[in-house]
């Protein structure tokens, strides 16, 4: 009963921040409330027993990205001066097509089924020994594949950026 509650009160949060970052005005602020967001998010891990996803979350999404998009917003330099000014058509334009947008993800969930949970509950599921049996038993040719990939993405992005001696 007070999961429910819970619930229903960490997405009012998730949906008034998340709304709170499109509104606002101030970028900093947008970035603290998309902070915020990501933080109702990973209270719904926890509902979900889902704690080393949560954890991961936080430390991956609040952390490391949200310190990025800070750094790069400072950076910038915003100002109302030198900042382009979008034409009226472009805003027009750009409703429609979130609109249009917004139709075509209504129209594609709607024939979605639902899954029900046989059993809603089980203390074991989130857990990181799961997480490892789960990753090293069924999926361990994709997990070494995606390390690969990984690998190959690092090394060439050393070699892109590395200054040619000629």
């Amino acid at each position: 009963m007070i999961t429910t509650y819970l619930f229903y009160f960490l997405s009012f949060l998730a949906i008034m921040f998340a709304l709170m970052v499109v509104l606002s005005k101030n970028p900093v602020h947008s970035v603290l409330y998309l902070v915020l967001t990501f933080f109702t998010i990973a209270g719904h891990y926890v509902l979900l027993n889902a704690q080393f996803l949560a954890v991961v979350h936080v430390i991956v999404y609040a952390g490391a990205i949200m310190v990025l998009f800070l750094f790069v917003i400072m950076l910038m330099n915003l100002n109302k001066e030198t900042e382009p000014h979008k034409s009226p058509w472009l805003k027009f334009s750009a409703a429609i097509a979130s609109g249009l947008m917004l139709i075509v993800l209504v129209g594609s969930l709607k024939g979605a089924e639902t899954i029900i949970a046989t059993n809603p509950f089980n203390a074991n599921i989130g857990l990181i020994e799961n997480l490892g049996q789960c990753l090293f038993n069924d999926f361990l040719l994709p997990f070494e594949v995606s390390s690969i990939l990984l690998l190959v993405a690092m090394v060439g992005a050393v070699m892109l950026g590395k200054k040619s001696i000629k």
